[in-house]
């Protein structure tokens, strides 16, 4: 099955550099990391500017819900984007989109404007995820990509870990002004889109089939395939886009909701990059069900944590149940998208970059959607149970012995002739 490159790159798997030090890697994952810093301080601290102006926990989530739901749009159309204006000019629109609105938060908490902020913010948003998911794969050859997306993880992670649980504790103690001066902070990426241009139209070749046409995918085989990892990856997702959007309601206490978001943030930032090595050793798939029902258990320590109140044990429950939701939460960011590239085939990259950011976004936007509407109904535990309860059941989905197309051997989903096997518009 080729995979649209170089023979003499893919030879790097043997005696190959670091995948940190691959041709176009380093900016990539600079770029990475600065769009998602943007995001990172942001997530928690939007909501809680509406919350400070008179909006309830519905149209706090309602602001990360569209934002994420702006991201779902904006990744289902980053393929014809970069057929028109080419990798260069694509990444770079999408850290200006990304990174412009920030400042202009310090203008109004109102709770409409906020929210046409955070659709602008998710456009960019939506092609900076695609863009770096579709690139990881082509720049790391198969063999290493667990490692790959680990180190794309990482780099998603660390500025969540430095970052989400310092924004809302900078926002109480020095004001909102710092946090939205500093989320302008994606722009910085715009010079890092050429190198990471250069290095994808080197190494993305497309592969040509007998008669130099395009092969047809089978769409419908491509569809069951990804139908599991993608539902494990909304399951954790929507638990984390409650938790990003909700914890600092939870106590009142800001160096608890500190400490309560460093442990979430740090531990699953630790998983991402942990699990890739068990991943191109193992395989993604067997770990799934295993992280899923942690993530349940970890989210009902939360719920009961917040029915407790701030005292020593409900304190204790909301740390522990953090710390085992971050776990869960990493390392099923790098297993289902590396168990999704495995089971599509190298043909399919950018449909799976796509899918995969797709379900990951739309989870986290669902998940502050939700649990925003339970909490106004009912409250945090309440809405932390619901959570509970449907990523334990889809862990018990995965983990019943079944015949199911997404399990199956590495290069299921087949294509009549051959696959362009690159992704749209390599051009800068």
């Amino acid at each position: 099955m080729l995979d649209g490159r170089t023979n003499d790159a893919r030879g790097r798997a043997d005696g190959a550099p670091s995948v940190w030090r691959a041709p176009g890697m380093p900016a990539l994952l600079g770029s990475t990391a600065l769009g998602f810093a943007g995001v990172a301080l942001l997530m928690p601290v939007a909501p809680l500017r509406v919350l400070d102006g008179g909006a309830d926990e519905l149209g706090a989530g309602t602001v990360n819900a569209v934002m994420m739901l702006c991201t779902v749009i904006a990744q289902l159309l980053v393929g014809k984007t970069l057929q028109r204006l080419g990798w260069r000019r694509t990444l770079m629109l999408g850290a200006c989109l990304l990174g412009a609105p920030a400042p202009v938060h310090l203008l109004t908490d109102d709770v409409w404007a906020v929210t046409a902020l955070a659709a602008v913010r998710g456009l960019g948003f939506g092609i900076i995820t695609v863009c770096g998911a579709m690139g990881v794969a082509v720049l790391v050859e198969p063999a290493r990509r667990g490692r790959a997306v680990g180190a794309y993880g990482l780099a998603i992670a660390a500025p969540q870990f430095l970052l989400v649980p310092v924004a809302p504790w900078l926002a109480e103690r020095a004001g909102y002004g710092p946090v939205f001066v500093l989320a302008a902070v994606p722009l910085l990426a715009v010079p890092l889109a050429p190198p990471v241009a250069r290095a994808l139209r080197a190494f993305d070749r497309p592969a040509e089939g007998p008669a130099g046409s395009a092969g047809r995918r089978d769409t419908a085989a491509l569809r069951r395939a990804l139908t599991g990892p993608i539902a494990a990856l909304l399951a954790i997702t929507s638990a984390g886009g409650a938790v990003l959007t909700f914890t600092p309601g939870l106590d009142p206490d800001p160096t608890t909701v500190y400490l309560a978001l460093l442990v979430f943030t740090g531990t699953s930032a630790l998983c991402r990059w942990a699990f890739g090595g068990f991943a191109d050793r193992r395989g993604a798939a067997p770990a799934i069900a295993p992280l899923l029902l942690l993530g349940a258990a970890g989210l009902a320590a939360i719920g009961v944590g917040a029915a407790d109140g701030p005292g020593t044990t409900g304190r204790a429950l909301l740390i522990g149940g953090m710390l085992v939701v971050g776990v869960a939460y990493g390392g099923l960011q790098n297993l289902t998208l590396v168990h999704a590239f495995a089971v599509a085939g190298e043909e399919e990259r950018p449909a799976v970059g796509t899918a995969w950011n797709v379900g990951f976004d739309a989870g986290t936007g669902l998940g502050a959607l939700a649990a925003g509407a339970v909490a106004a109904s009912f409250s945090y535990p309440v809405a932390y149970a619901v959570l509970a309860l449907v990523t334990a059941l889809v862990g018990v989905a995965w983990a019943i012995p079944r015949r199911r197309t997404g399990a199956r051997e590495p290069g299921m989903i087949r294509t009549t002739g051959s696959s362009a096997g690159g992704t749209p518009g390599p051009g800068e």
